[in-house]
Formats: structure tokens, sequence, C-alpha cells
């Protein structure tokens, strides 16, 4: 005789999966990633001032990076993962928000419409983080704007030597009129590749945590039936 053990289907598999440390890894090393590219490729190396927008952006990603070190640390309790779900679900949302105002007002100010701007607020260099938390004065080289939304160009101090490479990649950026994710066709901007990023984040959110649902409703509907019978 032989046994054949039951296939699963795809979301028992994220379910068995959610309660391992691997996705909650992935999400917070992704996270903490984009922002160090942020900070020490754009910022630092390029000369690309942070905005107001932009540093709220670093701290959804933070948010959500912060979350997931519950389930890492302990992947199999329910109340460390539910944690993450919170803090990810938060920050995710919060990013996406801050996505789309940022996106708005780089589109109104490269579009053709010069009324675009009127009334358009989001900007300023003394940001309002969520629950007051003074990020500006604790670590201010992160998290204090310094640059106007929307212009992703390069501010070059003067005197300043670049190598070649920053040189050509500075001019790359400059003569497209800002950061895009590929400059001679202008082709997603950075607050695009933002609510992309946060957009999927969000998704990946939702799948596991549906995952995690099912299998738990599905635990207890067969105690209930062991239960009568």
């Amino acid at each position: 005789m032989s046994s054949t053990t039951p296939k699963r289907d795809w979301l028992s598999t994220v379910a068995h999966l959610e309660q391992t440390r691997w996705p909650w890894i992935v999400i917070a090393f992704l996270s903490c990633a984009l922002v160090l590219v942020a900070h020490n490729v754009f910022q630092v190396w390029l000369y690309m001032k942070p905005c107001e927008q932009c540093v709220y952006i670093r701290y959804a990603f933070l948010v959500m990076a912060l979350g997931c070190l519950f389930p890492i640390i302990c992947p199999k309790s329910l109340v460390t993962r539910l944690i993450a779900y919170v803090m990810g679900i938060y920050g995710a949302i919060y990013g996406i928000m801050c996505s789309v105002k940022l996106s708005n007002i780089h589109q109104a100010i490269h579009g053709d419409d010069p009324d675009a701007l009127f009334g358009m607020q989001g900007c300023s260099t003394e940001p309002h983080y969520p629950f007051g938390l003074p990020l500006e004065k604790w670590a201010p080289d992160w998290f204090l704007p310094t640059g106007d939304c929307g212009y992703d160009n390069s501010d070059v101090p003067l005197g300043t030597v670049l190598s070649p490479l920053q040189e050509s990649i500075i001019n790359m950026y400059n003569d497209a009129g800002g950061w895009y994710l590929i400059p001679p066709m202008k082709f997603m901007s950075m607050a695009q590749c933002c609510l992309l990023a946060f957009g999927v984040a969000l998704l990946l959110y939702v799948v596991l945590g549906g995952s995690m649902i099912r299998e738990r409703k599905m635990l207890f509907v067969k105690r209930r039936i062991a239960f009568f019978y």
C-alpha cells in the first residue's frame, strides 16, 4: 500500500511560510535597504536634498521594518505577528498617502498647467511626524527635510570634486529634470516608485494576513468537528 500526502493549496503554503522568519526578514531587509539607498546614495553621494514628504516616506519604511522585528524574534507567536501586521499595514498606508501627495506635487511642478500648484500643500522644512515623534532632532541627517518637494535635481556644493561616475550620474538625472527610474524616458518618478513599493508591501501583508485568518478558521472548524464527534 502506498500512502499519499495531501497536497497543500497555495494559501496553505503561504500560511505555513507566514509562521517562519523568512517573509518578515525579506520585508525588513528591503525596507531598510530602500532607506539606506535614499540616504547614502541619493542624498549623500548624489547630493539630492530630501523634502518633507521624502522623510515621511523614510519613516513609513522604517515603521514596517521595525514591526517585522517582532516575528523575526518569535515567528510562531500570534501576538508578534499581529504587531507586525498592525505596524506594517499602517506604515504601508501612510507611505502610500505620502507618495501620492509627492507624486501630485511632482506632476504639478513638471506639468504644463501653471495653476496646478495653486492651493497645493505638503512641503515644509519643519516636519510633523505622527505621534509627535521628534525624528528630525534625533537624526537630523536622516529625517530633517532640506529640499523642495518635486525637485530631485542634485545640489552639488561649490568646490566639490566629483568622481567621473558621480558626475555622469548627476548629469544624467539633471538633464532629465530629476530622478526617474529610466531618466532618458522620464519613466516613473521617485514618488511613483515609492508608491509601487508600498502598494506591493500592502498587498503582501493582505495575502499573508488572509492566509493566516483562513488557516485559523480551518483549524477552528476541525476542532469543533472533533469535539462533537
